[in-house]
């Protein structure tokens, strides 16, 4: 006779385990950028375990991107430094903490993604139109710099080709730089084009 058969978890209860794990998972943002990672995980500790903190640098410059990860151990940790650190002050700049809400492979993989296309996803996103065919996304980068501090651009390829579909994307850490960069740049020149922006 065969013996019980032993019931497999199902795939929605790992992606409901990744998603409890990934909701220990602290973005930090507009963070200085002589902060260590050792420095961040300090900050952190005051409000609970601390398992991983991770400042972004950029790939080519090794700068910092001025955005991180903290891992809490604990959902009362995440609570908690949530509470205490979000919008406060470090190093004259005022930090957002917020939880990234994806699970963990899927937004460990996206920033190795991210790292590789130098762009970075942000819930603070514009949609930016109209742009010239010469338009390339360091170039889209290096515009939007001028008036907040960007994470991410890229201009969309039409599929399969290098060729620019004519618009693209830019991140942002806060939502007060989303809505400086659209009054200040919709309808702004671009390689000649007027651009349009508006939130994504």
């Amino acid at each position: 006779m065969a013996g019980p058969k032993t019931r497999r978890p199902s795939r929605s209860f790992f992606s409901i385990v990744a998603v409890a794990e990934a909701k220990k998972r602290l973005y930090v943002g507009n963070i200085p950028r002589d902060v260590t990672n050792d420095q961040l995980a300090k900050i952190f500790a005051e409000h609970g375990s601390v398992e991983k903190a991770e400042v972004m640098y950029d790939k080519y410059s090794g700068r910092s991107r001025r955005f991180g990860f903290v891992t809490m151990s604990t959902f009362e940790d995440v609570n908690a430094a949530i509470e205490k650190l979000n919008d406060t002050e470090i190093g004259g700049r005022k930090i957002k903490v917020n939880v990234t809400e994806k699970p963990l492979q899927s937004a460990d993989l996206s920033l190795l993604q991210a790292e590789e296309s130098g762009f970075v996803d942000s819930p603070y996103k514009v949609y930016v139109g109209n742009l010239a065919k010469t338009v390339t996304s360091e170039l889209l980068k290096k515009f939007f710099s001028e008036k907040g501090e960007v994470l991410g651009a890229k201009v969309s390829r039409v599929p399969g080709t290098s060729k620019s579909s004519g618009f693209g994307f830019v991140t942002f850490s806060s939502e007060e730089e989303v809505q400086e960069a659209i009054s200040s740049f919709n309808n702004a020149l671009l390689e000649g084009q007027k651009i349009r922006v508006n939130k994504a």
